[in-house]
């Protein structure tokens, strides 16, 4: 025999190595953008960008709960991180009306979600509902709510609820630190009864709600079963969806 069939083993056996090695090169690549997007995802989520949940009505009307929000952590980025901070972005202090994101003076493993309303320096006071700065009444009707029309004085007697709820100061806000307030004002625990925020704790400025479900609908857990989708979708308020943070 003059073994002529065995090139043609040969050949099959190196294209059968080429579409091995082929499938290896393919799974290498899928394996090399996953963790390109893992890096990424981690990299915006500490620096960039971060979601978070609405869980109660405190800032109601401007935010609901359920309402699901995109938080901008670079613009104040400079306060965390001190003098050494790289400018990636622009950045500036916290303003007053910012809906900020913080860490809670005292809880801090819990994040709140609220309106700042003064900032260092500032002199805040509430009489009758009524929030004065610096000596000027403000005007809040744009976004603030006011649900219970009973009107407390402070008073030390009080419950804790409405101590300071109605009437509150003159405060001045001190150095680094921030007087924030729930829009919703007569149902949510703010800078009235805990304080100011340090400037520390800020996370960054709430500016999307990229999601909004029903509280009711959000009982159940998300997952891709038809039934569950269909739960998730009509539970979901689709005029709130993408709308900006004001």
């Amino acid at each position: 025999m003059d073994g002529r069939p065995e090139p043609a083993v040969e050949a099959a056996a190196a294209g059968g190595g080429e579409r091995t090695a082929g499938r290896r090169g393919i799974l290498r690549e899928y394996a090399e953008a996953l963790l390109v997007a893992v890096i990424f995802a981690s990299f915006a989520r500490a620096f960039l960008l971060q979601a978070f949940s609405v869980p109660t009505p405190s800032m109601e009307p401007s935010l609901l709960a359920g309402d699901h929000i995109l938080v901008n952590k670079m613009i104040y980025a400079h306060q965390r991180g001190g003098g050494g901070t790289v400018r990636l972005l622009p950045m500036r202090p916290v303003r007053r009306s910012d809906v900020v994101v913080f860490r809670h003076p005292f809880r801090p493993r819990q994040d709140f979600v609220k309106r700042c309303v003064a900032v260092p320096g500032d002199t805040v006071e509430i009489v009758d509902k009524v929030l004065w700065l610096n000596g000027r009444r403000v005007d809040e009707s744009a976004y603030v709510r006011h649900a219970d029309p009973q009107v407390y004085a402070s008073s030390p007697f009080l419950d804790e609820r409405y101590r300071h709820r109605d009437n509150f100061g003159p405060y001045t806000v001190p150095p680094a630190h921030y007087f924030v307030l729930g829009d919703n004002r007569d149902e949510s625990n703010d800078s009235r009864f805990w304080g100011p925020v340090p400037a520390a704790n800020v996370k960054g400025r709430a500016f999307l709600i990229y999601w909004s479900r029903m509280p009711a609908a959000s009982r159940d857990k998300i997952g891709w079963r038809p039934s569950k989708l269909a739960s998730a979708l009509k539970g979901t308020r689709w005029d709130r969806c993408l709308l900006l943070v004001r």
